[in-house]
């Protein structure tokens, strides 16, 4: 009886280990490999694009948005067209929860000459979770894009990885 119940529980961990991992990759998420998903296929379609200032490219909303990390730790968002030209702020709401887990920091923008702007810096942390909620009207439905923002500089192209492009 000991025997069984010590397999159903080491069954069961390594179901909710492994199917989570799984369904976290497969979703597109970084997995802990510096936004690299190993074993995970992406269609052509979705090759990930680099933003014009050298941030990371969102492209679940329209307009599209840049995720940009200035050198004072800053976060500036950029709308921009299909055609990569700037589109100015008009009803877009954004908000971004990054930082320490256990003691999280609520990012505020305000808008500054058309982009929007951090009103403080991020945290001195080299990886940390971010979750921007973007609506691109203010009667739109709240679009949520989850990511890992990793300060360090990608071997493979001239983005930081947290926009990295290469796909190495």
């Amino acid at each position: 009886m000991k025997q069984k119940t010590r397999l159903k529980v080491l069954l069961i961990a390594t179901l909710a280990l492994f199917g989570k991992s799984y369904c976290y990759a497969a979703a597109g998420h970084d997995n802990g490999n510096g936004g690299h998903s190993y074993g995970v296929t992406k269609p052509a379609a979705q090759e990930p694009q680099g933003g014009p200032n050298g941030g990371r490219l969102i492209t679940i909303v329209e307009p599209y948005l840049e995720f940009l990390v200035t050198p004072e730790r800053f976060v500036q968002i950029t709308f921009l067209g299909r055609d990569g030209q700037v589109v100015p702020v008009a009803d877009q709401v954004v908000s971004a929860i990054g930082g320490d887990r256990s003691a999280p920091t609520k990012v505020e923008f305000v808008e500054d000459e058309g982009r929007l702007i951090s009103t403080a810096a991020l945290p001195e942390i080299k990886r940390m979770p971010i979750i921007l909620q973007i609506k691109t009207t203010l009667d739109a439905e709240r679009v949520r894009e989850a990511f890992y923002l990793n300060m360090s500089g990608c071997s493979g192209c001239e983005y930081k990885e947290y926009a990295c492009i290469c796909g190495h």
